[in-house]
């Protein structure tokens, strides 16, 4: 018989893979008995990446939730991990030093014993500080490799870095195939490489199933010398998940490993409640198409960590397009078309700006980007008209260095607009924070938490934390979850109630009612709208939808009315598809109304402020 291949189930990423959310707490603290039950698992991954955000979301505090968690674990000897994002932490753009420092050390006192840390570009520089402070909280470093394919992207690159990190003082490697499009040969040399000059470090192959390569990388990389394999559980395996545990057992048995058996009565317990916490709520933000694999992603080469959103984010886009086309009377896009062409966009937008690997937060930006621009070529307008402050950090050298070379055109575009490239250490850009979150936490009579924890979780998510200590956060996720039930549960027929419309003839907005069939209607169906005063000044309008802020964290004053601003200053924030989109002054002026509350959702062309 051969070595011995442990498993970890990546339960977070499970769910993030397939949808928006995690499951509550509550629902957390019943399953995990019975995933300890199953006998299988030397790992399981609990929090890390948008954890912790989402439970902001739905009004939780994750501090509490990680503790919870991560206990009955703890009590079966059984490891934790989580993700981080090296220099952002567990947000989407860079975080300070001091909050990177206190992040390992609530963890670690919360419950986490492995801290998997990745940098979206690669940069051992953004990485190397994640391994000091973990090791100075007692946690487990370790380091990953992000797997993409490109010309840059060879054996050697990846050798050479997980050389560089493990003299770096990395414990572990994660071979990290965040899209499933790394190339089973090319993935065992990878491991067989680093195992021939350091045998003894642990490594753990991570790996989304869509593209459907990844059973063949698995046991490629067993076969090179691979210790952990990542695995999730149906019914939220495949698709843009990840290769279920059946599967990969009954595979590498075959094979000759030694593999751990499993309880299937258990088995069949943890697959019951993931079933019943999709129909309880999480099911509502998880698309159908999730679950299925797809080989057009080898081409774009977007992770599955990301698709969930993705697909959410989808219906919106394709809301904004489809009101531009209404208006001209232009024939609808369905969102399989938006989708190809937001794959095509993506595929010729990566190589322009860098190669960076496709993984959070930079796939997100890269597909972000995409987006807009795929948004305003269907608007009549030019490519890379909307490019958001975090991409440009990631275009100007903020984030870290670039794999690849930037394409004239983006050269070209941030020299017109005075942009300056950077090439020192990209944490240097981001001071310290910690002591004006204190001073903020102590003027709102916000505790500190046990371990700074509270401290911790507004440093790093600063507007969301503030909407979940106001209560908006709840609020609004209570709301959206019945909207989306009872658009789930509505009957055919609801379609054939009379609906109120406005419409626009010849200039002028009318309100009608209309129905099908042989509906009486009243005899006010249509009326005409009398526009609303205009008021001082001129609108700043939403360029697209999402929710509008004035700052995205403590280190911004916000602007308030009778402010004067410039040509070009920062008014507020859209953050959409989980970027902050800066709007800018187009003229001089001073403030005289802002028409929205922090927080707030927007559409395309919402009045945002006004400036006279």
């Amino acid at each position: 018989m051969k070595r011995e291949i442990k498993f970890s189930l990546v339960f977070r990423d499970m769910w993030q893979s397939a949808g928006k959310y995690v499951p509550r707490v509550d629902q957390l603290v019943r399953v995990a008995p019975a995933i300890i039950e199953m006998g299988c698992f030397a790992r399981v991954e609990t929090n890390g990446g948008g954890f912790e955000q989402v439970n902001l979301l739905f009004g939780e505090n994750p501090n509490k939730v990680v503790r919870e968690w991560t206990k009955p674990f703890h009590e079966a000897g059984i490891q934790t991990h989580m993700l981080d994002r090296a220099l952002n932490g567990l947000r989407m753009s860079p975080v300070p030093a001091d909050v990177r420092k206190l992040f390992y050390k609530v963890k670690k006192a919360q419950g986490t014993d492995i801290t998997r840390t990745f940098c979206g570009l690669n940069d051992i520089r953004n990485i190397a500080p994640s391994i000091t402070y973990a090791h100075e909280a007692g946690m487990i470093s370790q380091c990953s490799l992000c797997i993409t394919h490109s010309p840059i992207h060879t054996v050697e690159y990846y050798t050479d870095m997980a050389l560089k990190l493990i003299k770096l003082g990395a414990d572990e490697i994660c071979i990290k195939d965040m899209a499933g499009i790394g190339r089973p040969v090319s993935l065992g040399k990878i491991v067989a490489n680093i195992k021939a000059a350091h045998p003894d470090i642990p490594i753990q192959y991570h790996s989304h199933a869509g593209p459907g390569f990844n059973m063949a990388s698995i046991l490629a990389v067993c076969e090179a010398g691979c210790d952990y394999i990542d695995v999730g559980m149906e019914p939220l395996s495949w698709g843009t998940g990840h290769a279920d545990l059946l599967s990969v057992q009954a595979m590498l048995k075959d094979a000759g490993f030694k593999v751990p058996e499993i309880n299937m009565e258990a088995y069949m317990k943890v697959r019951a409640l993931i079933q019943e916490f999709m129909d309880d709520f999480l099911g509502l933000y998880i698309s159908p198409k999730n679950r299925l694999m797809n080989s057009l992603l080898i081409g774009p080469g977007l992770p599955g960590g990301m698709m969930g959103s993705l697909m959410a984010d989808l219906e919106s886009n394709l809301e904004s397009i489809n009101k531009y086309k209404a208006k001209r009377n232009l024939p609808f896009m369905k969102q399989d078309e938006l989708l190809i062409k937001l794959f095509n966009e993506v595929a010729y937008v990566w190589p322009r700006v860098g190669y960076p690997p496709l993984v959070t937060p930079f796939s997100q930006y890269v597909k972000n980007l995409s987006m807009m621009n795929v948004i305003a070529m269907e608007k009549g307008k030019e490519r890379w008209g909307m490019i958001a402050d975090d991409i440009w950090d990631m275009l100007l050298g903020k984030a870290g260095k670039l794999p690849g070379q930037l394409a004239p055109e983006i050269i070209e575009k941030a020299e017109r607009e005075g942009r300056k490239f950077f090439t020192g250490n990209p944490q240097d850009n981001y001071p310290d924070a910690l002591d004006k979150y204190r001073k903020l936490m102590k003027e709102n009579k916000w505790e500190l938490g046990e371990d700074d924890e509270e401290l911790f979780e507004y440093a790093m998510h600063p507007a969301q934390y503030e909407a979940y200590k106001s209560g908006k956060a709840k609020q609004d996720f209570l709301e959206d979850v019945e909207k989306r039930r009872a658009e789930r549960d509505k009957s055919p027929l609801d379609d054939a109630k009379p609906k109120t419309l406005t419409v626009q003839v010849d200039g002028q907005a009318y309100r009608v009612t209309v129905a099908y069939g042989d509906i009486d209607l009243p005899a006010s169906a249509t009326e005409k709208v009398t526009a609303p005063p205009v008021g001082e000044g001129q609108d700043v309008p939403a360029p697209l939808e999402g929710k509008f802020f004035l700052t995205k964290n403590a280190q911004e004053t916000p602007l308030k009315v009778g402010d004067k601003v410039k040509s070009g200053d920062l008014l507020c924030y859209i953050e959409a598809m989980k970027t902050y989109n800066a709007i800018r002054a187009d003229f001089d002026g001073t403030v005289v109304a802002i028409c929205v509350n922090p927080g707030d959702s927007v559409s395309e062309d919402d009045v945002l402020m006004k400036i006279g």
